[in-house]
């Protein structure tokens, strides 16, 4: 068959339209900026190939009073979108949208609306203050993938119904966290268990296991207690016969080692999922990580003294 003008031009034509189309189906990307590792973990899972998930600070960064550096400003201009805590885990953001110019310019999606807050103890002014750690439990990661997966289905509603989808694939892998661990204790005296936390990172998960926490030795996270309020805790800690205390793991305090020292108890390390690479699977894996090293304490607490 002979290939003619008339024949081999429309084709071309066709071709040069679809790459175009291809291009801009491209170009028309959602760019959705996060804050925090679990959110690029939700992101991900929940925009897949349809958006890019853009870490607004760099993967080895410690977020707990994070100073705001100049790249973080020329990431953000880059973005649609951003998906934050908003309830004083990365109240340096709110710093970085300012200097870069992006207030009111750029979305901002709240994970935490609609997740219930445990309220912690005020400042000296009486201000309201909650624990903005709501990451670290599996129920409220639930409720925060599916506010953010609505979220960008109302800004970009052509990808709404897969959003949407994701999220409840996503949604069940973390779910089924819980009952793995529930069978792992499966027969422990957990009247046994009593704990002590080096700060309230860890009161949504231990919450949501039904676990009480005796004693929190720092006052704010990264703010050690006076010598008096040391004393205090170490005291409840004793007359409470706590056996078990939990420190975090990426940025442990040469306190948690006074406290172990000072009480007897034994120290376990929970991930707050705040460093080491953005990876898609990494809040289900270091929650995973989290919940055995929990079983393991209420094994080793169930065995008594």
């Amino acid at each position: 068959m002979k290939f003619t003008r008339r024949f081999i031009l429309p084709a071309l034509a066709a071709l040069m339209l679809g790459h175009g189309a291809a291009m801009a189906a491209e170009a028309k990307k959602l760019k959705v900026g996060i804050t925090l590792h679990p959110y690029y973990s939700f992101v991900t899972h929940i925009v897949g190939d349809r958006a890019e998930v853009v870490p607004l600070i760099d993967a080895d960064a410690n977020p707990h009073g994070y100073a705001p550096q100049p790249a973080d400003m020329i990431r953000m201009r880059s973005m649609d979108v951003l998906v934050v805590n908003g309830i004083g885990h990365d109240s340096w953001v709110f710093e970085i949208l300012e200097a870069a110019g992006m207030k009111g310019k750029i979305k901002l999606i709240y994970a935490n609306d609609g997740v219930s807050l445990i309220p912690v103890a005020g400042d000296s002014g009486g201000a309201k203050v909650v624990n903005p750690h709501t990451f670290i439990s599996t129920t409220a990661a639930i409720q925060q993938v599916y506010t953010i997966a609505r979220k960008l289905g109302e800004i970009d509603p052509a990808n709404a119904a897969y959003y949407r989808d994701n999220a409840r694939r996503y949604a069940l892998q973390i779910r089924q966290l819980i009952p793995a661990f529930n069978a792992k204790i499966a027969g422990a005296d957990l009247t046994r268990f009593r704990c002590a936390t080096m700060h309230s990172g860890y009161d949504y998960l231990l919450q949501e296991l039904g676990l009480q926490v005796t004693a929190v030795i720092e006052p704010r996270h990264g703010v050690e207690p006076t010598a008096r309020q040391l004393a205090d805790t170490v005291g409840r800690i004793k007359a409470a016969n706590v056996n078990v205390l939990f420190a975090e793991k990426y940025y442990a305090s040469k306190l948690s080692d006074t406290i172990q020292d000072a009480t007897g108890v034994k120290m376990y390390s929970i991930s707050h999922i705040s460093s080491g690479p953005y990876t898609q699977d990494k809040f289900v894996e270091e929650m995973r990580e989290n919940l055995d090293t929990l079983a393991a304490a209420i094994h080793e607490a169930a065995k008594g003294s």
